[in-house]
């Protein structure tokens, strides 16, 4: 270590004993450098998801008006199972806990399927 890195940890050392830090300190304030790597990536993520979610209800919400146009119901078992087993399937695959891969799909098809019962009233 370059004598100037040791100056600046000794005196982060000498001020974190006299001002030791909060247990739960301010969130991202001198975020280390991997860990705000890692955080830039997730809100990548997540950012994906959304618009990924915002487009799959745009298509559900056209399904949904389709289905009202047809009179069919706004539920459809069959597909919902396969499309389960089939999402499960891709989770095992892909290392992510089928269980909650499930519990998420499920909870976005009682949403369809709201907004489907929706269009039928409409």
């Amino acid at each position: 270590m370059a004598s100037a890195e040791l100056l600046l940890v000794s005196r982060a050392m000498s001020q974190e004993t006299q001002n030791p830090a909060p247990l739960h300190p301010a969130p991202d304030t001198a975020p280390d450098p991997a860990l705000a790597a890692f955080r830039k990536s997730i809100d990548n993520i997540d950012a994906a998801l959304i618009h990924m979610l915002a487009e799959r209800f745009r298509i559900t919400q056209a399904v949904g008006e389709y289905k009202a146009k047809q009179t069919l119901p706004p539920a459809d078992p069959d597909r919902e199972a396969r499309q389960i087993a089939r999402l499960r399937k891709l989770s095992e695959d892909a290392d992510l806990d089928p269980e909650f891969s499930e519990k998420f799909l499920r909870f976005i098809i009682e949403e369809v399927i709201r907004h489907h019962e929706r269009a039928q009233q409409s």
